[in-house]
């Protein structure tokens, strides 16, 4: 091809498309690079301050330390089509800092960085830059110098010195000239300069060895085989891209240099070391702070260094995958673009800080949402809350021990320490390092590993061999004689290979280029994990590419709802947060566009790996869990690369002779020469790579894949055969030559087999989870099932049914087929079953009606399917389908529904084929018995996750009618309470007993206020219950009262506070058959007419106080209502009602019923007064101020204006009391107060000392638990 297609047309396919040389230009002379020193500034006075007088700041320095400005002195080729050269950014990103001046007495050690430019289509293109100096042999340069160093003398006489003294001299012997400044007569002047190579693709070890050599080419006493040209011409047109999955060689000055590209099924490139990157970190330090990325936060990297910037900035944006970072990007943030810091969007940004720089001087904007990270100094400032990444504390683990194999040690409190065995030098030379440990600290460390199981197979063989083996003893003490130092055990169990033949850096990029596949593939393993499933929840509405991008920001994309109902609960507040973010929802949108493009790599790579995750999981099926699940295929992983790195695929052309002109470039020591730009500009007319046909290499890559199989590792090979053997024992894989009808039936039969044991598994797990603890002691499970999350054993449910409905379909029309199935099923049969005619949005039933209950609900597939698609809240098919076995699993009545979706047996055979799994019945009946087992036991699983939903509420007030009073003239009103909030206060129509409200979500009921305003000649109100119903759950809860509501009857209450349980359906059925009135119930307050003995009241006490500290002992998610416990039947309440109701002289002779509450109010009144007179001075402390708090609350509760009546107020006391730990320290107080005597009698147990002291132990136990009580009881208390 001709040159200007090699600089053009070849350039995608090209390992470099630029070589750049930035430098001094001698022409323009010294010019002052103000953003530099505005950069340095900054870091001093803060980015958020105005710069007015830096210039004299800047000024005072010595010239060696300012900086000057920096230009692009060449650049090959010119120009590349797609990859325009961007001179400033180049310049700017390749010399940050600018110019740097030094003399012979300060350090010149050449250093390297690499920077990223991300051009306007979101691609990037990645500089590689080796940095050294130069002696400056411009006289002009060399005077400008002086004659600055002058005037800084002139002007700074008492600061020049220490200013010079400032800088640190590496070395001692030149002390004394550094100190003296510049002179021209006897100093050498060096000066910056910046070798650069510009590629598409991340190969950062490969370009800092290239540029090396060159280095090393130019300082060496001896000129280089070839002229530069050459080996610049090479890398820029002659050496191209690795081809996916394969490794390439190319030769630079002095060595061949290797690199390698994954597959097309493997992670992508990323050659930037994480093993550097958890060192600088820590562990801890770095999974915060790639939390923190994915929730996209402000993150701005700090640092001396440039080249850990970046190390940094790419470490974590690639361990991102199968995501990406959308947002401003600039690892390495030049002076320029410090504004960039003011932006309030998420950014990742490095800022390169100066020695000796203070953090607290370092002023940033929207520090609340900032997430700092100190990289010098190994720290992190994380912002203000953020949710933790799931599982956190076992990832970390998996990960310490991924570092731990490859010898880098987590020490705590500070960054990992690692063991390297080689470390490279600018020059190439390979010197080995002293290990850090003792043989002997480091012979402990082995076997505490060996203790604790991090070592297998041939680790534990080497542990033993250094144990105990005098021959090692020996050779050991003959070292230390001789002073040759013993090179460390590196890398036990992972990067411990011999050199095998390899130098000292390809065994070094070896051990980092493993390390760096196994970390990224445990990242990917927990979001593979985390998103399985998550294409089922994915919107595709649109019938065109076209169409979806016109209406792109009004469509919504993904079922957030219901991929959130489907997963663990302690991953939900992280979840919920990620799935709003603009990375995620990039994710989202390339997905829908693959139906129509090709796909995006990195979704490609990762849908390819779910898709064998789900082969597997069909193949031997996996529960859904919330347990920590680690890599499995770290080995393998690293064992490609190996074999890639061992077995050069393809060998760039050798650097040859170019067509030069003779005489310019003459080589001289330690000066980058002038290049040719004639022969670098074009490319090579002929290349044997281009030339190179397509027939070849299929033939080398069929010769490839033959052998292949022949040089696997044996344990790799063994491990693929426990694989297969291990996969037949589950499903026989038949030959192609056996295709038998009798075959196929049979293989068949053992699929129907394995999914009915999958049933009988899931169901039974379900069941050993809801019942806890108790099952396991029965000896229906093995506690490490049990605590498995309620959300992952649906979901699995879910899955099972899914497989079993897509068995044997005629036509794979749908991925989730039962959703398919219930919409034909609702098409064909919508004239076969009636709706319920008994729920109605403005239903009334008048005084005259005679069947006065809650009416029944019939149980039908049409109306659950008709409320889940009324929910808006549920875009997606699977969503809905889901949604539908929650609501039918809730209501218990997922077997008969699906018994009822199955008697459709025309269109069963119509669906599927004879084999289908729902086409045997007798596995069919089977799998529906399993499921009606889950009726056995109560779920909320479809009330907890939809919270934000609208439900329709039916309240039924049930009166006693068999006496007056049934209606009251009055204007009632209503308020029902549920765990997720209240319906507010609701007006019933006067003679309405029943109606129906719809209202947000409230989860499982627990309170019903009832009350009355007490108007018209009828306001007395004798009401037996309240019977509230979910009208789409059909869960009905009974809200007993028995009781007056009105001024002047029983105690004058106008507003009931109602606790409410679930009633069971056979309650229901025969309070929905409206032919009887519902037995007689009592409320907490109402006495019983058979009066319990003083035995049963204690006994009472004791269960109920039990009771509640069972309560507080069970994990949170076992238990029940505390309000039950407190205020409901057998409650606390009652217990202690019926203990001061013994012996209560309440019945009065044609006087008014007192109550208990009288007595409190007395015995209160008599307090105060005592208090007044002065007759309780002599108290003890302690009792006065409990004296004073129930005076307090019982003045709150008589001053609060509602209208509870006498016993609602002793319970409201009682409750106030327990919450607030006080009722132990008030029962002395009433049992000493003389108006005891005169309204208990002498054998209440109020009075007897023994009885109330033993109360008051039994009452100290609830001091330990923290008892909260909800808003409906202690509405309109201030305490």
């Amino acid at each position: 091809m001709s040159g200007t297609n090699a600089a053009s047309g070849g350039a995608p396919c090209r390992f470099a498309h630029y070589f750049v040389i930035c430098g001094i230009d001698t022409e323009t002379g010294l010019e002052p690079d103000e953003l530099a020193g505005k950069n340095a500034r900054v870091i001093r006075s803060g980015a958020g301050r105005s710069y007015t007088a830096g210039d004299q700041i800047n000024f005072e320095q010595s010239p060696l330390k300012r900086t000057f400005k920096s230009k692009v002195l060449a650049h090959y080729p010119e120009n590349v089509e797609w990859n325009p050269f961007d001179r400033d950014a180049v310049n700017m990103l390749c010399m940050p800092k600018g110019l740097s001046f030094r003399t012979q007495a300060d350090a010149r050690e050449p250093q390297f960085h690499s920077f990223l430019i991300t051009r306007e289509d979101g691609s990037r293109t990645y500089g590689f830059v080796h940095t050294f100096y130069e002696e400056v042999t411009s006289s002009q340069i060399c005077s400008a110098m002086q004659t600055l160093y002058q005037m800084h003398q002139a002007e700074n006489p008492s600061s020049a010195a220490s200013l010079d003294e400032a800088d640190p001299v590496p070395s001692s012997s030149c002390r004394s000239v550094a100190c003296s400044g510049y002179d021209a007569s006897r100093d050498t002047l060096y000066v910056s300069k910046a070798l650069c190579l510009i590629t598409p693709m991340p190969f950062m070890h490969a370009c800092r060895r290239f540029l090396s050599q060159l280095h090393r080419a130019i300082t060496a006493p001896s000129p280089p085989p070839l002229p530069l040209e050459s080996y610049i011409h090479n890398i820029l047109y002659e050496v191209p891209l690795p081809p996916p999955g394969r490794s390439l060689k190319f030769h630079g000055v002095y060595e061949p240099i290797v690199c390698q590209r994954p597959g097309p099924g493997e992670l992508p490139v990323a050659d930037f070391p994480l093993g550097q990157t958890f060192t600088l970190l820590g562990v801890e330090n770095l999974v915060q702070l790639f939390t923190c990325t994915l929730l996209e936060m402000q993150i701005l990297l700090y640092s001396q260094d440039y080249q850990q910037l970046m190390t940094v900035a790419e470490g974590i944006t690639t361990l991102l995958f199968p995501f990406q970072w959308q947002h401003v990007y600039v690892p390495i943030l030049p002076a320029s673009l410090l504004h960039f810091l003011d932006a309030p969007v998420p950014y990742l940004m490095g800022l390169q800080s100066k020695e000796g720089t203070d953090r607290s001087k370092l002023e940033l904007p929207q520090e609340a949402n900032l997430c700092f990270v100190d990289i010098d100094n190994h720290c992190i400032e994380l912002p203000e809350d953020f949710p933790q990444f799931p599982n956190k504390p076992e990832f970390i683990q998996e990960l310490n021990e991924v570092l731990l194999r490859f010898g880098i040690y987590p020490v705590e409190g500070t960054p990992l320490t690692s063991t390297p065995a080689f470390t490279t030098t600018n020059t190439g030379s390979i010197s080995t390092r002293k290990h850090g440990l003792k043989s002997q600290q480091a012979l402990r460390e082995l076997e505490d590993d060996g203790r604790n199981g991090n070592l297998e197979g041939e680790q534990l063989a080497m542990l033993e061999l250094l144990q105990g083996n005098a021959t090692l003893e020996k050779l050991q003490a003959l070292t230390k004689r001789t002073g040759v130092h013993v090179e460390a055990l590196r890398g036990i169990g992972g990067g411990g290979e011999g050199l095998g033949g390899r130098t000292g850096f390809e065994e070094e990029e070896l051990r980092n280029a493993k390390l760096n596949v196994q970390l990224r593939e445990v990242f990917a393993c927990r979001f593979t994990t985390m998103f399985a499933d998550y294409e089922a929840f994915v919107i595709q509405s649109a019938p065109d590419l076209e169409s979806w991008l016109t209406n792109r920001e009004q469509m919504h994309n993904f079922d957030k709802a219901s991929f959130l109902s489907d997963q663990p609960e302690p991953y939900l507040p992280f979840l919920s947060h990620f799935i709003e973010t603009q990375m995620f929802a990039t994710f989202i949108d390339n997905k829908i566009m693959s139906q129509w493009e090709e796909k995006e790599p990195l979704l490609r790579v990762f849908d390819g790996r779910i898709d064998k995750a789900r082969l597997y999981n069909v193949r031997a099926p996996n529960l859904r869990s919330s347990n920590y699940q680690k890599c499995t295929i770290l080995k393998e992983s690293a064992q490609a690369i190996e074999q890639r790195l061992m077995k050069i695929d393809h060998t760039a052309i050798h650097p040859h002779l170019l067509d030069m002109k003779i005489g310019q470039g003459k080589y001289v020591q330690g000066f980058f020469p002038k290049l040719q730009s004639d022969v670098l500009s074009v490319g090579p007319t002929n290349s044997k790579w281009s030339n190179r046909t397509a027939t070849a290499q299929r033939r080398k890559d069929r010769h490839r894949q033959r052998t292949e199989h022949l040089t696997l590792d044996n344990d790799l090979k063994e491990k693929y055969m426990q694989e297969a053997r291990s996969l037949g024992k589950n499903l026989r894989q038949p030959k192609l030559s056996d295709l038998s009808p009798a075959v196929i039936a049979q293989t068949n039969w053992k699929f129907v087999e394995g999914l009915l044991k999958e049933c009988r598994m899931k169901t039974k797990r379900m069941l050993v989870e809801k019942m806890g603890r108790e099952a396991v002691e029965l000896g229906h499970g093995e506690a490490n099932i049990t605590g498995l999350e309620e959300n992952t054993l649906i979901a699995s449910l879910c899955d099972l049914l899914e497989r079993i409905w897509s068995h044997g379909l005629q036509v794979k029309q749908w991925q989730l087929t039962y959703i398919f199935h219930l919409n034909l099923y609702q098409d064909n049969l919508y004239l076969c079953f009636f709706l319920p005619t008994t729920v109605s949005n403005c239903q009334e039933r008048r005084k005259s009606d005679l069947s006065i209950g809650m009416p029944i609900q019939r149980p039908s597939v049409m109306q659950d399917i008709r409320h889940i698609q009324s929910m808006g809240e549920i875009k997606t098919d699977v969503g809905r389908a889901r949604a539908w076995i929650r609501l039918s699993l809730e209501k218990k009545l997922l077997s008969q529904h699906l018994k009822r979706l199955l008697s459709h047996t025309a269109l069963t055979k119509k669906l599927y084929k004879r084999y289908a799994f729902l086409r045997c019945e007798d596995e069919k009946e089977q799998f529906l018995f399993h499921l009606l087992s889950l009726n056995t036991v109560d779920y909320f699983c479809f009330t907890s996750v939809f919270t934000t939903i609208m439900i329709p509420y039916h309240a039924v007030i049930i009166p006693i009618k068999k006496l007056s009073n049934a209606m009251t003239t009055s204007n009632p009103w209503v308020c029902v309470s549920g765990e997720l909030g209240d319906s507010g206060v609701m007006q019933i129509p006067k003679n309405v007993l029943e109606m129906t409200f719809d209202c947000h979500n409230l989860g499982k009921l627990t309170t019903v206020q009832l009350g009355h305003d007490n108007s018209g000649l009828l306001a007395k109100w004798l009401v037996d219950c309240v019977m509230v119903r979910n009208e789409i759950t059909g869960h009905t809860y009974k809200f007993p009262c028995g009781r007056w509501l009105g001024k002047g009857v029983d105690d004058g209450s106008l507003e009931r506070v109602l606790i409410g349980e679930l009633a069971l359906p056979s309650a229901e059925e025969d309070c929905g058959r409206g032919c009887r009135t519902p037995d007689m119930q009592r409320s907490p307050g109402q006495t019983r007419r058979v009066k319990p003995t003083s035995g049963q009241i204690q006994d009472a006490i004791g269960e109920a106080v039990n009771n509640i500290c069972k309560h507080f002992h069970k994990p949170e998610k076992e238990r029940g209502s505390l309000t039950i416990l407190l205020c409901g039947e057998v409650g606390l309440v009652w217990a202690l009602e019926q203990f001061f109701n013994n012996g209560f002289k309440s019945a009065r002779l044609f006087q008014k019923t007192v109550f208990v509450w009288d007595f409190v109010e007395k015995a209160v009144a008599y307090m105060e007064s005592a208090d007044q007179m002065g007759d309780m001075q002599e108290t003890t402390e302690p009792l006065g101020l409990t004296c004073v708090s129930l005076c307090r609350y019982v003045s709150a509760i008589n001053s609060t204006s509602r209208n509870i009546g006498k016993d609602g107020k002793f319970q409201l006391l009682v409750c106030l009391g327990a919450r607030d730990h006080l009722l132990p320290q008030w029962l002395p107080l009433l049992v000493e107060c003389p108006v005891i005597q005169r309204m208990y009698e002498e054998s209440a147990l109020l009075r007897d000392r023994t009885t109330v002291n033993a109360l008051i132990a039994v009452l100290q136990t609830l001091d330990d638990f923290p008892i909260t009580l909800e808003a409906s009881l202690i509405k309109g208390i201030d305490l």
